[in-house]
């Protein structure tokens, strides 16, 4: 386990799947947690329970509203004197490809997938400090074509590119900066899309290791980064996919 005591922490999109291990996660080694959500109150306070509600607090913002980094900062900076690690997971996926995305649904896909943690970040500047984290949490479709997903693929390209340049910019105050791709992971956002008979099977079939993703084995990396083994690493952008698509 890394060793986060005495660390804060804010994971966005954390009341269910990857966002959810990760906060877990980063609460059990020892980091006080931001649990930020969308809509599901309910799941947020049962990840703030399993944490403690002593080292853990939920809190909601929009991310597809303008004001979304200023509510979300605004009640971190309530909370916490500082921040040492920021993990922007939430997303939000278009399955319409090409022909089928409107003009209104690119719009929000882009607000919450590139605008929220673009503007997030900005307003965690004055927080961050020295040696803290950022983690983004991007996609294996921005390496493999799918495109059914053309729209979410692109914003987390933008995502990539994001993580890259911001390690640069960041290095001189001891932040690093990391990307983790995970692949098809098993969570309810992917339930629907794995339904689909032999879906499953042809998506574990791509893993070297056969099999689906858990929500744990991106916690697992997510922690990893977060701590200070992980000093001298940035700019990394971490094949989380199990070896799909080799």
């Amino acid at each position: 386990m890394a060793d986060l005591a005495g660390k804060t922490a804010l994971v966005t999109g954390a009341s269910r799947g990857i966002g959810r291990a990760i906060a877990l996660r980063l609460g059990r080694d020892g980091a006080r947690v931001a649990v930020h959500y969308g809509n599901n109150e309910a799941a947020a306070k049962e990840v703030v329970a399993e944490i403690g509600e002593d080292r853990a607090f939920a809190v909601r913002s929009e991310l597809s509203a303008p004001d979304a980094a200023e509510v979300l900062l605004g009640r971190v900076e309530e909370e916490f004197d500082g921040l040492d690690i920021l993990v922007n997971n939430a997303a939000t996926v278009s399955y319409s490809g090409l022909e089928g995305t409107t003009p209104e649904e690119f719009d929000r896909v882009v607000a919450v997938n590139v605008r929220a943690p673009f503007f997030i970040i900005q307003r965690a500047l004055p927080l961050l400090r020295e040696g803290s984290r950022i983690i983004n949490i991007s996609s294996m479709a921005t390496r493999v074509a799918m495109p059914r997903f053309v729209t979410y693929a692109l914003t987390k390209g933008a995502v990539d590119v994001l993580g890259r340049t911001l390690a640069a910019e960041l290095g001189a105050r001891g932040i690093t900066v990391n990307t983790v791709a995970p692949g098809v992971v098993e969570t309810d956002s992917t339930a629907a899309v794995l339904a689909a008979p032999g879906r499953k099977e042809a998506a574990a079939a791509r893993s070297a290791f056969g099999r689906l993703g858990r929500p744990e084995d991106i916690a697992d990396i997510v922690a990893l980064i977060a701590s200070d083994d992980a000093r001298w690493v940035t700019a990394g952008w971490i094949d989380a996919t199990g070896g799909s698509n080799l």
